[in-house]
């Protein structure tokens, strides 16, 4: 698994409340062709699939489960965030090792900022890391 250090959202992070990702990726501001009455659409979800790995590095300890949801925005500040993907993930499986079951970014992720939330439900874990970003290609092993 090859992960671009400016493409990260979470880099080993210690998730031991409700947080957001450390990182945001700016895909950059839609352009205006020259000509063009309006700027180009973007949606990083669209053509060939922009792989996404969320992988648990540190086993989670005391909460019931942690919510993972990739956010996307126009501003930095996430004033008006929009999910794109949510996923809950159990504690049994927040052990180090696990990975979310999601290989791609989805259609939708069409503005300029992406960033990871992390929603803890029940006690606020003392123990747990992520590391989450888009990546070279998804591990493609055959059974």
């Amino acid at each position: 698994m090859i992960f671009d250090k400016q493409a990260l959202f979470s880099d080993d992070q210690a998730i031991t409340a409700t947080a957001v990702s450390t990182n945001v990726i700016d895909l950059g501001a839609p352009d205006t062709p020259k000509h063009a009455a309006a700027a180009i659409s973007q949606d990083v979800g669209r053509g060939n699939a922009a792989s996404l790995r969320v992988q648990v590095t540190e086993d989670f300890n005391t909460l019931t489960s942690l919510m993972i949801t990739l956010q996307k925005d126009t501003v930095e500040n996430f004033a008006s965030a929009e999910t794109v993907i949510e996923v809950s993930v159990a504690l049994a499986d927040l052990v180090a090792g696990y990975v979310l079951p999601v290989e791609a970014i989805p259609r939708g992720a069409d503005q300029q900022y992406l960033r990871m939330n992390y929603t803890v439900t029940g006690t606020d874990p003392t123990t747990g890391k992520i590391t989450a970003g888009l990546v070279f290609d998804g591990e493609n092993w055959a059974a």
